[in-house]
């Protein structure tokens, strides 16, 4: 009879034991998995305050379209001319492609018309390897053809 009561002693103990020990692992666990997810979130933290500052503004600045195409995209003629008596660079790349790439895309054909007289070069490639006809073509901006055309024909 006593062995069958330390046996019965013994099992519960041994229940009690199993499941402390699983409590146990459950929390502990669950802060391991607390901790990491803190530490991870932290990391990223630490990496996105960090991240401006090692953009140099000269990175910036490359990523900015010009005011010049700006005025070109706009269509607006009278500061385009007088961008170009102050000497702005006609065939000047922003963001890859010339003013005159953009006036051909965004049809801006007087715009394009003056930026001809004045000398662009329709033959440049931009980036993505496209001249001016070619934006005019993409974009469905047959006036725009039609001056690049007449411009060609001239030469």
């Amino acid at each position: 009879m006593k062995q069958f009561g330390i046996g019965i002693v013994y099992y519960s103990i041994n229940q009690i034991y199993s499941s402390i020990k699983s409590f146990i692992m459950k929390k502990s666990i669950l802060t391991l998995s607390m901790a990491l997810f803190v530490m991870g979130t932290g990391l990223k933290a630490k990496e996105i305050k960090n991240f401006p500052v090692s953009i140099s503004d000269d990175a910036i600045a490359k990523v900015a379209i010009s005011s010049f195409c700006k005025a070109v995209i706009q269509g607006d003629i009278e500061t385009v001319d007088r961008l170009i008596s102050l000497g702005e660079d006609i065939n000047q790349k922003s963001l890859g492609m010339t003013p005159a790439m953009y006036a051909a895309r965004y049809n801006k054909v007087k715009i394009l018309a003056l930026l001809i007289t004045k000398g662009a070069d329709l033959e440049l490639k931009s980036n993505q390897g496209y001249n001016a006809r070619r934006y005019a073509e993409l974009s469905n901006a047959k006036e725009a053809m039609e001056v690049i055309d007449n411009a060609s024909l001239r030469l």
